[in-house]
């Protein structure tokens, strides 16, 4: 019998999500955004969950490819464009769009034989300073690929680096209306937390990632309260019990201290299984876990393999019990901020042996 470890994947929820993304811009085209496997949910899966989507954003060109070879037919876009000559070959038979970023990238255009002109989304560095050409030069980059005669279309993007936080997307807007005025081309700006907060961020397209999966953007408004549903459901049972005496330790390096009579469950998951390690597990500072449909927490640290949680106040629950680590009703959102992470961590770091339900 396998471990009773299981991830649930909502398409409905999938749906709904996008559906939410739509209605704060509804004016707006759609690039889901499905790098990392789709947020660690499958990427096929996704794809064609997301049949609603105008087109798809990932990063890596294997994946582009196994869309392609899927049957999907919708622009599909590398958000970090290629990284050699020789990847423009694939990009020209799979008919890819390309987000351009650097001069380099220009220069293997330049010189690339194509089969018919590529589509291009030129990203500009207005203030998140990773990827994108400096706005003074973004002038030269736009006519250096006009030029070419190996683009199609050029589009203009960039990416906001504080849209979930205070200083929201103003001044980096305003540098990309002030680089690009006069230029030609669709715009894409607005990630999630621009979708849902920033109307006038929307643009020709949106690129929604977080909240296709049913988590929020925002430290401090949760997927709920957005109208979001989880995609994905990281559930487990109870393996084995045990009685604490006061005094008692649990699991390595004895850090969490029974100091009263206890009972507690071994729940089948662990960070083998994509669960955080770091997970906290003490009596002031635990994670939070639903043991059939009850809230309790872990305590002591996370194994390889499983986890223990507290029992005390859910007498009835044995070996069997179901058990919710993630998903609905108990928010990754709330459980990564306990970890002191991100609900996007936990959801790329699910594990390849834990088995997957669609539901």
């Amino acid at each position: 019998m396998p471990r009773p470890i299981h991830a649930g994947f909502s398409l409905s929820a999938l749906k709904h999500n996008l559906g939410v993304a739509r209605r704060h811009a509804p004016k707006s085209r759609v690039w889901a955004v499905v790098k990392a496997n789709a947020y660690g949910h499958g990427l096929l899966r996704v794809v064609q969950a997301l049949d609603d989507a105008d087109g798809y954003a990932l990063l890596d060109l294997d994946e582009a490819v196994r869309l392609r070879e899927a049957g999907i037919s919708k622009p599909i876009l590398l958000l970090e464009g290629v990284f050699e000559p020789a990847d423009l070959v694939q990009v020209d038979r799979h008919a890819l769009s390309l987000v351009v970023h650097d001069y380099e990238q220009i220069l293997m255009l330049e010189s690339a034989r194509l089969s018919a002109p590529v589509a291009v989304v030129l990203k500009l560095n207005t203030g998140l300073n990773r990827l994108g050409i400096a706005p003074a030069l973004a002038r030269n980059a736009y006519s250096r690929l006009q030029a070419s005669g190996r683009v199609a279309a050029i589009a203009l993007m960039t990416h906001f680096a504080d849209a979930d936080g205070a200083s929201g997307v103003a001044a980096q807007m305003a540098r990309f209306v002030e680089c690009t005025a006069g230029l030609k081309g669709e715009a894409t700006l607005a990630n999630s937390a621009a979708i849902l907060r920033y109307p006038e961020s929307h643009a020709d397209w949106v690129r929604p990632g977080i909240m296709l999966y049913g988590c929020s953007p925002f430290a401090d408004v949760s997927a709920d309260a957005l109208g979001l549903q989880p995609a994905m459901t990281l559930a487990s049972e109870i393996i084995a019990l045990q009685e604490l005496k006061p005094g008692d330790r649990v699991g390595y390096g004895g850090t969490f201290e029974a100091r009263r009579p206890m009972r507690i469950g071994v729940v089948a998951c662990g960070y083998a299984d994509g669960y955080p390690r770091h997970a906290p597990g003490y009596h002031d500072r635990n994670t939070p876990v639903f043991v059939a449909g009850r809230r309790t927490h872990t305590v002591g640290r996370v194994s390889m393999d499983m986890l223990c949680v507290d029992l005390s106040a859910i007498e009835d629950a044995r070996v069997g019990t179901p058990v919710t680590l993630w998903g609905e009703g108990l928010p990754a959102d709330e459980v990564a901020a306990c970890a002191g992470t991100v609900s996007y961590e936990l959801l790329c770091a699910l594990a390849a042996r834990v088995p997957v339900v669609e539901v």
